[in-house]
């Protein structure tokens, strides 16, 4: 377990859902990634990012799946690209279940 936390840090992540708009291999990569592009919604549009999550998932499986995403942290090169948002999962060493809404969500949703 990790240390206890407050509300202020959790109230600080902005986490929205989201749908995959685009999923590809991320050949310069150090561990298997995607390359996934997410729309979260018109006021937000579309952010990428790398996801290690090649173990469960194969990328055109992922293309209409919701997601999600924490879109508040700082931008984070990876290799080529600038990773825009952390999608979240359950891991269990490299297999990494995607979170997802229960049912059909719109996309920017926040979760709180």
């Amino acid at each position: 377990m990790k240390e206890t936390t407050d509300w202020q840090s959790f109230a600080n992540l902005d986490i929205r859902v989201g749908t995959i708009t685009k999923a590809e291999p991320f050949t310069k990569a150090r561990k298997p990634a995607y390359i996934l592009h997410i729309n979260f919604g018109e006021e937000i549009g579309i952010k990428k990012t790398s996801a290690q999550i090649t173990k469960l998932y194969q990328p055109e499986d992922l293309i209409g799946k919701q997601i999600v995403a924490i879109i508040n942290f700082p931008n984070k090169q990876i290799a080529n690209i600038q990773s825009e948002c952390l999608v979240l999962g359950a891991v269990d060493g490299d297999a990494v279940t995607l979170l997802q809404p229960e049912r059909q969500a719109e996309n920017g949703l926040p979760i709180g």
